[in-house]
């Protein structure tokens, strides 16, 4: 007997009139979901997909674990600087184009710090 007092049979036949049908998918061995906050991860997992109207959705039954996600150190950009912004630089601060490529390098291209930093020096 299913929940509620009703015949299996029966709800098997009601489950048809409204074109819906239940396939349990045999043989999962593991789902994961993948979100901002990291992957769950579910073993063992059962899931049934339900299709009606022609849209199937999924019911998935286990215990995740979440596994966060990783924060990867990204590599610094390298920041393009022009022959002009060196030149630049290199007059405002009255310094070889060397020394002011070296500031610009160190100010990640800004011009005004580059000859700031180069003025404290």
């Amino acid at each position: 007997m299913m929940p509620g007092g009703m015949n299996p049979k029966k709800m098997k036949q009601m489950m048809n009139k409204l074109g819906m049908s239940m396939e349990p998918i045999e043989g999962v061995t593991r789902v994961t979901i993948e979100a901002r906050d990291g992957t769950y991860i579910f073993e063992e997992a059962e899931v049934v997909g339900m299709t009606m109207q022609g849209v199937t959705t999924y019911q998935l039954t286990g215990t995740p674990r979440l596994q966060p996600v990783k924060i990867l150190d990204s590599a610094p950009v390298e920041v393009e600087i022009s022959e002009d912004d060196v030149q630049l630089v290199a007059m405002q601060a009255n310094v070889s184009e060397e020394a002011a490529r070296a500031a610009l390098k160190e100010t990640n291209g800004d011009i005004a710090e580059a000859i700031m930093k180069i003025g404290m020096q």
